[in-house]
């Protein structure tokens, strides 16, 4: 009965998120605003729609460590296996330049959060510059894509997003905001579900809720985020493949742990392998991005495989550190201390030679 809670909650989710993603961009390009901006802050942020439900339920509920663990679990999960997944099906080439500002972006928004959580919480004013970051951030976006907007970067949101308000039964802005309203109480419901089978996983299997929420709940609330990202790679939509991972994880790191701290009467406590382990890989993470995006602009197929082989090893490493297994101080040691470092030098040192090829070419 749980495993079916769980997996009605995770329907429900999906549902809600598709509804909501659905509603909302049809609502916002009848009130005039252009399938560019809707692309850019819609539909990123509602495909991480679950994150928040997910996040805020379980902080309502008590289980603050799902709530954390879901958003830095979502976000190592956003970048290592969706990207990856969607550069090995079409290598990924990054020509937009709102993609590329963003990198840095979520890069120093992962720094921050990794410093507010320094103290052992993210508090409610924690929260509060979170939420305020985020609502700086879309209007800067909105202004910004209203002052230079690409052309090819707007066809290429036009053409995905396929937004006609003209046309369908859903052109009228009442049915709209109904799929809105429908949307946000599926999500409502099935974070409630995934929550409570979430919490009944870990009591079973004996681990913590922290490592539910960095795995399967993590998993399961980026569901969109995988269904978006890798229907747009075989589109050939390569930038909004990578806009919709990098938005979304801006969303998560600004929204999502923005307004469940807010909402949390003590903040969110931080469990100390979350400060020691999680929260720097989330970071590390975020920092591979860059000069994979800057080299050449493109993620090949080999930088994908890379990605998708390091979210196998960092599950694994959960795995096998929840299980109290012997090998995972030797497999933990071999990842911080070999793979990792040769993996960012071997990033660097192409970076490098390709910022020398353009200096000369200049």
């Amino acid at each position: 009965m749980i495993l079916l809670l769980f997996v009605l909650g995770l329907g429900l989710l999906i549902l809600g998120a598709e509804l909501l993603v659905r509603g909302a961009s049809r609502l916002a390009v009848s009130l005039g605003i252009s399938p560019l901006v809707v692309g850019l802050t819609v539909v990123a942020f509602g495909t991480s729609s679950p994150e928040l439900a997910v996040s805020v339920q379980s902080t309502w509920s008590g289980q603050v460590d799902i709530a954390l663990g879901n958003v830095v679990g979502s976000n190592i999960f956003n970048v290592l296996f969706i990207l990856g997944l969607s550069a090995l099906i079409t290598p990924l080439l990054v020509d937009q330049q709102l993609v590329r500002q963003e990198v840095p972006l979520m890069i120093l928004a992962s720094l921050l959060v990794w410093g507010l959580a320094w103290d052992g919480a993210i508090g409610r004013f924690d929260g509060a510059l979170l939420a305020g970051l985020l609502a700086a951030y879309i209007v800067f976006v909105i202004v910004q894509s209203r002052r230079s907007p690409s052309a090819a970067v707007a066809a290429e949101y036009d053409e995905a997003l396929a937004i006609e308000p003209g046309r369908g039964w859903d052109r009228h802005w009442a049915v709209q905001v109904a799929m809105v309203l429908a949307g946000l109480g599926l999500l409502v419901q099935g974070s409630n579900w995934l929550v409570q089978g979430a919490v009944t996983f870990a009591t079973w299997l004996g681990v913590s809720e922290l490592l539910i929420g960095l795995t399967i709940v993590a998993a399961g609330t980026s569901l969109p985020e995988v269904a978006t990202s890798v229907l747009a790679a075989l589109r050939g939509e390569r930038d909004i493949a990578v806009g919709n991972v990098v938005g979304s994880n801006l969303f998560n790191l600004l929204g999502v742990l923005g307004v469940a701290s807010l909402v949390s009467p003590t903040g969110l406590p931080v469990a100390a392998s979350m400060q020691a382990f999680d929260l720097p890989v989330m970071v590390m993470v975020a920092f591979a991005c860059l000069p994979i995006f800057f080299t050449g602009h493109l993620i090949a197929r080999w930088e994908g495989g890379l990605f998708f082989a390091y979210y196998v090893a960092y599950t694994l490493w959960l795995v096998l550190q929840a299980t109290g297994n012997a090998h995972s101080a030797g497999y933990g040691a071999v990842m911080a201390g070999f793979v990792l470092p040769l993996t960012f030098l071997t990033l660097a040192i192409l970076s490098y030679r390709h910022w020398r090829a353009r200096a000369s070419g200049a």
